[in-house]
């Protein structure tokens, strides 16, 4: 079983920027959403694509299995999603031997900003940057699972 161990912040500022090694444009949308589990497929600068199975459970541990698929496959596969596209813009930073992945949210979550780090460990110990905001790691609202289905966060 393939284990996710992610910790995600809100953003503040652009201190960030600076720092940024990598990017690309992403494209996810979610086929299924129940309180168990996520199916969500995604697309990646318009030439790979994901397909992914995420337990549903609250907190920075969760179970993940991926498989590639075709672009194609995934493209008409956008048609049977339940909810919105989340369209966001990823930018990767280094931080040590980990890195921190920060989503820039466009279309009906224009403005949200949030950063990840997947951590090898429950206790890993990682470098708070100063552009780090309120951690939402076990905050629902802040999953795009529940971003497909909703507005926009609130609060």
């Amino acid at each position: 079983m393939a284990t996710e161990r992610e910790r995600k912040f809100l953003v503040v500022g652009d201190g960030w920027r600076k720092g940024v090694v990598r990017e690309r444009a992403i494209r996810q949308a979610y086929l299924a959403s129940t309180p168990h589990a996520a199916i969500r497929v995604r697309i990646s600068d318009g030439v790979k694509a994901m397909l992914t199975i995420k337990s549903a459970e609250p907190g920075m541990e969760r179970s993940e299995y991926e498989y590639e698929v075709p672009p194609a496959d995934a493209e008409a596969m956008l048609a049977l999603r339940t909810g919105n596209i989340i369209d966001k813009r990823r930018h990767v930073v280094p931080a040590g031997d980990l890195e921190w992945e920060i989503d820039v949210f466009t279309g009906a979550h224009a403005g949200l900003v949030l950063a990840e780090i997947e951590l090898p460990a429950r206790d890993s110990v990682f470098e708070k940057p100063e552009w780090l905001g309120e951690e939402v790691t076990g905050d629902r609202r802040y999953y795009n699972a529940s971003m497909a289905l909703e507005e926009k966060p609130k609060g």
